[in-house]
């Protein structure tokens, strides 16, 4: 692991409570209530091999802050991605996503006011995907589901009417996804082994209609995209990260042109953080740059990522980068609230959770 000394420009509310059961994923639940906040979790218990979706209940207006487990249901395999799509109509009502690792997308709604979790749909394993689903991703209206997997499927899950989904690509294998996330109601950008990230338009047919596979890391080291995410503002430039610390913002507009903010090989252009795989990676709304807010929308916004070595961190473009926590295990999952977004969670390997109030 290779840091780089950052001061800490404010001081961090840090709790860490233990679960019991290894995270695989986490999410921060819509606010309902100023007085409580809902936590999703996907837990793996490794004694009993089970799975299970939990919905926890904390108190923010506690000196320290607990959890209560409020709902739970068994999932019937390990999960590999989970989102969380708002409903508009109903927003104590949310639609909750989970991909597994036996090939399968399974659909819960949250009730987090009679507290429950209730299974809606899932999409059959049959022709769905050969595998892994690895990553998922939901639409902003919620109509639509994204799927892609090791077995170079890409997939559109319908969430009405008939429910089914259609295949938008079939690499047959020579092509392995990893990640996925929406760009508009009709693009997506998906994530691959080899650094690779593909740009989809479902109103051009046949593929892919922009390509970026560049050896990043100089030919020190080779990996994959583990996550990808897409500003709601800047829809024209996605954030990936993935294996070495390689943290890399890839503009649709100037294609051949991305820019490195973190990695090994990245030398002078970038900060590097961590030599490890990183996890998550999510455009953080919560800080503020006047060097973005005077420059034009060229500049790549302020991002908060986690990594295989421990390492929740805040990076930007050109900056130093700034240490949020430092673990001595993995740092699997992070969510930043996006209603209050001072407020994080994530997710521990040693079994537990931690939530970091931002002043």
């Amino acid at each position: 692991m290779a840091l780089i000394p950052s001061p800490k420009p404010y001081s961090l509310q840090i709790h860490k409570l233990p679960q019991y059961t290894y995270i695989d994923a986490l999410r921060w639940l819509p606010h309902i209530s100023t007085f409580t906040r809902h936590i999703l979790l996907a837990t793996y218990d490794a004694d009993s091999s089970t799975s299970s979706l939990q919905t926890l209940i904390s108190s923010p207006s506690q000196t320290i802050p607990s959890v209560a487990l409020q709902a739970s249901v068994s999932a019937p395999s390990r999960i590999a991605s989970l989102k969380v799509s708002p409903s508009q109509l109903a927003p104590s009502k949310p639609l909750i996503a989970a991909a597994t690792f036996s090939g399968s997308v399974l659909f819960y709604s949250a009730d987090l006011i009679n507290e429950s979790l209730n299974f809606e749909f899932s999409v059959p394993d049959k022709g769905f995907h050969s595998g892994a689903v690895s990553g998922i991703d939901l639409s902003e209206n919620g109509s639509e589901c994204v799927s892609v997997g090791e077995d170079g499927r890409v997939n559109l899950v319908s969430l009405s009417g008939k429910r089914d989904f259609r295949r938008v690509f079939d690499s047959s294998g020579l092509v392995s996804y990893s990640s996925v996330k929406w760009a508009s109601p009709v693009e997506f950008v998906t994530g691959a082994f080899g650094f690779g990230l593909h740009w989809w338009d479902q109103r051009k047919a046949g593929g892919p209609v922009a390509l970026f596979k560049n050896n990043w890391t100089g030919g020190i080291a080779s990996g994959i995209v583990h996550s990808i995410d897409i500003h709601p503002s800047r829809k024209h430039t996605c954030l990936a990260g993935g294996s070495s610390g390689i943290v890399v913002a890839w503009d649709i507009r100037w294609p051949k042109q991305p820019v490195m903010l973190s990695g090994v090989g990245a030398g002078d252009a970038a900060n590097s953080l961590v030599e490890s795989d990183i996890w998550e990676v999510q455009y953080d709304n919560y800080t503020h740059s006047s060097k973005i807010i005077n420059s034009s929308s060229s500049r790549v916004l302020p991002a908060m990522i986690c990594s295989e070595d421990g390492i929740l961190a805040v990076i930007e473009q050109g900056e130093e980068p700034v240490e949020l926590l430092a673990e001595p295990c993995a740092i699997n999952s992070f969510d930043i609230d996006r209603q209050n977004p001072s407020d994080v969670i994530c997710s521990l390997e040693w079994e537990s959770i931690a939530i970091l109030t931002r002043p």
